[in-house]
């Protein structure tokens, strides 16, 4: 397994770009309607997450004040994820597995990742 050490910085850059790119994905779903049966009216809420889905994941693809990024867009899924998955309901109502809230919770989690360990190699910020 020593041997897979050597990858992890390279790994942990397209990790950044992927995460990025998928998120991003999201934001133009919302934002733009791509490849969706639903599009929030401009200025909704859920439009604004998607205008910081979009500019946030791309920010993050190409290593753009990436901290930042990745900390606001790690702040968008803690509340997706309460406000949308959760809606604060104990019980049951609780569970990722169970309120189709997963993909927001592991994005919040690997973006405040991001937040704390920087941009990496193949960035904008290389200075980091």
């Amino acid at each position: 397994m020593r041997a897979l050490a050597r990858f992890a910085e390279p790994a942990y850059a397209l990790l950044r770009m992927m995460s990025g790119l998928l998120f991003a994905f999201h934001g133009a779903q919302k934002v733009f309607g791509f490849l969706a049966d639903f599009r929030p009216p401009a200025g909704s809420q859920l439009w604004i997450g998607g205008v910081i889905e979009l500019a946030g994941g791309l920010a993050l693809l190409v290593g753009f004040r990436t901290r930042e990024a990745a900390f606001l867009c790690s702040g968008t899924m803690a509340i997706a994820y309460a406000q949308f998955h959760w809606k604060f309901a104990w019980g049951a109502r609780f569970w990722p597995a169970l309120n189709q809230g997963e993909l927001a919770v592991v994005y919040c989690f690997l973006f405040l990742f991001i937040a704390c360990r920087g941009a990496g190699r193949w960035s904008l910020d290389k200075a980091e």
